[in-house]
């Protein structure tokens, strides 16, 4: 069995913790050149610039998650300012103190401590893959999730005494503010909860009254953040609209996921991203069968997988949600390896993988972003393209971007057109998630003569036709090409209003 008294903390071990940080930022160094890694980041983005300015998400900019990403990016964009880098800051922190959770969690486990700093790098180096180097929700809600696992476990550990109120009312506040960054942690918040009473349950040393009574507390922390900010909306009117968008619309979106066939391709694929983790894994229930940490963490990593599974979309970045307990069993795996393999050396040997192991994905993703050299010191193209229009029009003024990257109203301090700036949104196939006639939104935009319209016109054939139609025709009728740019394959045009006086043209 595990030894449930945690391991005496030392000046060194303090240290090592402090720089962790530091080394999670070397990691994700090169995620701070780009201005675009991943579309829902710059999203994010916009709803938290508009938050800042006195619109509130959903109103101001629409989207179908709850709005605890754009409370977290706000809060960074105030302490920090407003930029890319800040964002980008931001990952860094969670990725940190997702790091922090788990050394914590081994820690409280009974394990040497360098098993629970492994934990922590691994997931660090592996946080680059899987569209994690952006700041995804996933990222983001890690930190939370992880540290409720830490309040549970000593519980587990020692069965013959009830749990804490405390741990309830902490962890009830943690899996709660998870929720309101993305539901699908919802299995994960429930595993906790069963990680912290289920061994008091089984050893009849909690009540079962008094368990119901957790379970009610818990269960009111956890939907709490989600029910105050629907007072707020409905304060504001906007009550149907906050509904329609954190509940309705993520249902429309898994109702139209892919075929179990294609998931399971999927799977295959992240299965040989993250092998490593998981030859390590297999090494934990192999020589650690009989620990109980083990159980946990596969528990936790079943969980995860109902997580990743529930929008049945299986897009890279929902698979970040396996990355914690991986890395709890990767290191538990590592630690008994290094045993097996180096009984006296056994430290030596649990660094020298950890290190190759999480240095691995690292390289993996930095390669083919250093292929091209001296571009990454250069503007990328919405940097480009925002630049350019921010010479010719005051902060504020109004463009459209009709099929590209929503960063470049961020990047050009440009006014919003509508609330629908996420273009797949509006212009693509996933219209019918806004509730509203995007159609009719598109005309009255385009009626309203924004300065500027971007256009990928590589990717023009992904629009609905209906709105490729529209601004096709305001195109012709009304705008002039500015300037064409190149990003990547993708040709990106900007056309700029016509001078509606011909003399001026």
């Amino acid at each position: 069995m595990l030894n449930a008294t945690p391991l005496p903390m030392t000046r060194a071990w303090w240290a090592a913790l402090a720089a962790l940080p530091a080394i999670v930022f070397a990691l994700r160094a090169l995620g701070f050149l780009p201005s675009v890694i991943d579309w829902d980041e710059s999203l994010y983005i916009l709803q938290a610039r508009e938050w800042l300015r006195g619109g509130w998400p959903l109103v101001a900019v629409w989207d179908m998650h709850p709005v605890g990403a754009p409370a977290m990016f706000a809060a960074a964009m105030l302490l920090l300012g407003e930029s890319i880098g800040a964002i980008r800051l931001l990952g860094v922190i969670a990725v940190s103190a997702t790091g922090w959770a788990l050394f914590f969690l081994l820690r409280a486990g009974g394990l040497p401590l360098a098993v629970g700093y492994a934990a922590a790098l691994l997931y660090a180096g592996h946080s680059v893959l899987l569209g994690g180097m952006p700041v995804n929700t996933e990222i983001l809600f890690a930190p939370f999730i992880t540290a409720a696992m830490v309040v549970a476990l000593p519980a587990a550990l020692n069965p013959e005494r009830p749990p804490e109120t405390w741990r309830v009312v902490i962890m009830g506040l943690l899996v709660g503010w998870a929720m309101m960054i993305k539901p699908v942690v919802m299995p994960d918040g429930c595993l906790a909860f069963a990680v912290l009473v289920g061994g008091a349950l089984l050893r009849r040393s909690l009540p079962v009254p008094r368990l119901l009574r957790f379970a009610a507390i818990y269960a009111a922390l956890c939907v709490a953040p989600t029910v105050c900010f629907g007072l707020i909306y409905l304060a504001m009117g906007e009550l149907d609209l906050y509904l329609d968008s954190t509940i309705l619309a993520p249902f429309t979106y898994a109702q139209a996921g892919i075929a179990l066939s294609r998931g399971a391709w999927r799977l295959a694929s992240v299965a040989i991203y993250l092998l490593w983790l998981f030859l390590l894994a297999a090494g934990a229930l192999v020589l650690l069968k009989r620990q109980p940490l083990v159980a946990i963490a596969l528990a936790w990593f079943g969980s995860a997988t109902l997580a990743v599974t529930l929008p049945a979309q299986f897009f890279p970045h929902y698979f970040l949600v396996w990355l914690p307990s991986l890395s709890v069993l990767a290191a538990l795996g590592a630690h008994a390896l290094s045993k097996f393999l180096a009984a006296r050396r056994a430290m030596l040997c649990l660094t020298l993988i950890t290190a190759a192991v999480s240095l691995d994905p690292w390289r993996n993703d930095s390669a083919p972003r250093i292929w091209s050299g001296h571009y990454l010191l250069e503007l990328d193209a919405p940097a480009r393209i925002a630049q350019h229009i921010a010479e010719e029009m005051p902060p504020g003024e109004t463009i459209f971007i009709a099929n590209y990257q929503p960063i470049v109203y961020f990047l050009a301090n440009a006014a919003l057109p509508t609330r629908f700036a996420f273009p797949a949104h509006l212009t693509g196939v996933w219209n019918n998630l806004a509730g509203s006639d995007t159609d009719a939104e598109i005309t009255r935009i385009l009626e309203t003569r924004p300065r500027f319209i971007v256009v990928d016109r590589t990717h023009w054939g992904a629009m609905r036709p209906a709105a490729a139609r529209a601004i096709t025709t305001a195109l012709e009728g009304g705008y002039q090409i500015n300037y064409v740019f190149q990003d990547g394959r993708s040709n990106v045009e900007l056309w700029r209003v016509r001078d509606p006086d011909p003399e001026n043209d």
